[in-house]
């Protein structure tokens, strides 16, 4: 899905080594890799990594010339970020136009995640697409860092530490984050997203970049009617995972990411994304349905 190479020279950030390191993954067998996560204080593994990581598993197997055209995955049980994560590929077929390959991640013996993607090779066909939304040019636009600092006062010094640290993935919100102001809102926001340094010319790793991206505000957009943020009240988690992949992009240029969610109920949160090119070309779609679980005494905290 890459397309030429951008021209932009600086060097990728440590945190974007850090993320593509965790994308090279290790081969123990023809259809075996193990992955790893990344050396933080977490309590479990981040979903947008574990989908990352199958994908590029999945790739690996990929012999012709074909690029990821879908995925559909389920997020099965926490990840354990303190042990390697085993991914298994089963080869399903292997066609002229279509590849097809399904990825299960181990850990402690029990599968935690399930993956299939299909590869298309590039084919001409009718083409139309939705418009982008009006959103003003990322470079106008603070950092997050930038964003939270007027903030100090009510995040805290801690906070603002934390996320001024680098990090893979410049993200830059159209609006002011949903927990910096409190109270409800309309179920949409936008952000701009590119990988926080150039990448390698390789499409498969684009792609992964903005999977793992693709995981990291989704589900909140399901939560902004009702002001919900992760304060301890509620557990978040999610629970699938699709996307499209339309159009060929870069992962290192601009892309805005377009987040609604038409339903929240029974717990659960339904959200989509549309990630659109800096030139307004639509790239990619994305769903998922996450669990939105108010925690009461004496309720469960597993899925």
């Amino acid at each position: 899905m890459g397309t030429k190479k951008s021209t932009d020279t600086n060097r990728p950030t440590e945190a974007l080594d850090e993320l593509l390191a965790l994308l090279e993954l290790e081969r123990l067998e023809e259809n075996l890799f193990r992955g790893l996560s990344p050396d933080e204080d977490q309590q479990r593994v981040f979903g947008g990594q574990v989908a990352a990581q199958a994908l590029i598993a999945a790739g690996r197997t990929i012999e012709d010339q074909k690029n990821v055209h879908s995925l559909h995955s389920y997020f099965l049980r926490p990840g354990d970020p303190n042990v390697p994560i085993i991914y298994e590929v089963d080869r399903i077929r292997d066609g002229r136009s279509f590849t097809t390959r399904r990825v299960v991640a181990i850990q402690h013996g029990r599968a935690i995640f399930n993956l299939a993607a299909s590869f298309h090779i590039d084919e001409p066909g009718p083409d139309h697409e939705m418009a982008m939304p009006a959103a003003p040019d990322p470079e106008t636009l603070p950092t997050l860092a930038e964003r939270v600092k007027p903030y100090e006062d009510r995040v805290g010094a801690e906070t603002i530490e934390w996320l001024s640290r680098e990090r893979p993935i410049d993200s830059r919100p159209v609006e002011d984050p949903h927990w910096l102001l409190p109270g409800p809102r309309p179920a949409a926001q936008d952000v701009w997203i590119r990988a926080n340094g150039p990448l390698p010319d390789d499409p498969l790793l684009h792609a992964c970049v903005v999977v793992y991206a693709s995981d990291l505000t989704l589900l909140d957009t399901a939560t902004l009617p009702h002001a919900i943020w992760e304060d301890g009240q509620y557990m978040m988690a999610s629970l699938d995972h699709a996307m499209w992949f339309h159009r060929p992009f870069r992962a290192d240029d601009w892309l805005l990411y377009h987040q609604q969610s038409p339903s929240a109920s029974g717990a659960r949160g339904l959200a989509l994304g549309y990630v659109f090119s800096r030139t307004g070309s639509l790239v990619i779609t994305v769903i998922q349905e996450g669990l939105i679980r108010p925690l009461t005494s004496g309720a469960a905290v597993d899925k």
